[in-house]
């Protein structure tokens, strides 16, 4: 009898014990949500977050620097940023870092209408090109021109945000606009119905990175264990995600009924996928950057994006594989 209350007492008192909270983990957009975010919230809605231990808080963002302010001042955990956006704080002193690049091959491109029929560099001549000043991809637009061999003369430019920019393109006062070929082309394709052609950077030998997972260096420090498992949680998310693209983008309707339509939030997470991987990278699980690739990203930046040349120095500054879980895809 006495054993017998005596293992009462026990499971009593085990009972009682709560079961141990999930770290609260705020991840911060790059901006609005469009098809590209798709994994975040499809990991959440499967429970991949949840079972390393982390109750996820999705946020909107309002650019890639808004958000790499609120990560260098920990008004969020993680963000999903512009990676050469990221290089330009953290060069001027922001305690960030990259701990996964997503998006290794550049979604930068000059799209148009399908019906204009430009598809080529050579078929921009005569053309208009809408831009936005100083953005990205206007500085690394010189660069393409110099890959393909036209000239500032060759077409003429209108200039505006980047709403004025989609409204060029929308209404007939522009032929293409520079933009990613995820994200620009579904917005014109929501507004208008129309399919889009992107005349891709990447494919004429502008090798750089784009969108990746950043957090505040202290953070990283302090918290190496949770940045494992919000890495790996993240990890086994996209790769999900991947394998059903159309669940994966009715994920961010659930949780945003306003946040666009299932055929365009799904075509254009199909568009981000070809970009998580590169040559070097294609048997690797997702995130897993090589060295060589950031190194190039640093030096076009530095030559024609605006970044400081002592970034050269020490390119291993910006980012970390070591995270990351281990393996091939």
């Amino acid at each position: 009898m006495r054993l017998m209350a005596t293992v009462s007492v026990v499971l009593a008192t085990l009972m009682a014990v709560p079961a141990q909270a999930a770290d609260k983990v705020v991840l911060m957009l790059n901006w609005y949500v469009y098809g590209e975010h798709a994994p975040f919230y499809y990991g959440k809605a499967k429970g991949i977050y949840a079972a390393e231990g982390i109750d996820l808080e999705i946020q909107e963002g309002r650019g890639s620097a808004a958000t790499t302010q609120a990560v260098a001042a920990k008004t969020a955990n993680f963000g999903y940023v512009d990676v050469p956006t990221m290089m330009r704080a953290a060069i001027k002193g922001a305690p960030v870092v990259a701990t996964g690049v997503l998006l290794q091959t550049s979604p930068m491109s000059a799209m148009g209408f399908v019906e204009k029929n430009i598809k080529k560099p050579e078929d921009i001549k005569g053309k208009t090109v809408a831009i936005t000043p100083a953005d990205s991809m206007t500085q690394i637009w010189p660069l393409f021109l110099k890959k393909t061999g036209l000239k500032e003369s060759d077409f003429q430019t209108v200039a505006g945000d980047g709403q004025t920019k989609l409204n060029a393109v929308i209404n007939g006062q522009a032929d293409l606009l520079l933009g990613y070929v995820m994200d620009q082309s579904m917005k014109i394709k929501d507004a208008t119905g129309k399919d889009v052609y992107p005349i891709k950077f990447a494919d004429y030998g502008i090798n750089m990175v784009s969108s990746g997972i950043i957090a505040n260096t202290d953070y990283v420090k302090a918290n190496a264990d949770l940045v494992r498992r919000f890495m790996a949680a993240t990890t086994k998310a996209v790769e999900a995600a991947e394998k059903d693209a159309q669940a994966a983008a009715q994920a961010i309707l659930d949780a945003n009924p306003k946040g666009g339509k299932i055929d365009t939030l799904t075509q254009g997470f199909e568009l981000t996928i070809p970009l998580y991987r590169t040559a070097e990278t294609k048997t690797k699980r997702p995130f897993q950057v090589t060295d060589q690739n950031m190194t190039d990203t640093v030096n076009l930046l530095v030559e024609y994006g605006g970044l400081d040349a002592k970034a050269k120095d020490n390119p291993k500054a910006f980012y970390t594989n070591d995270y990351l879980p281990k393996g091939d895809s």
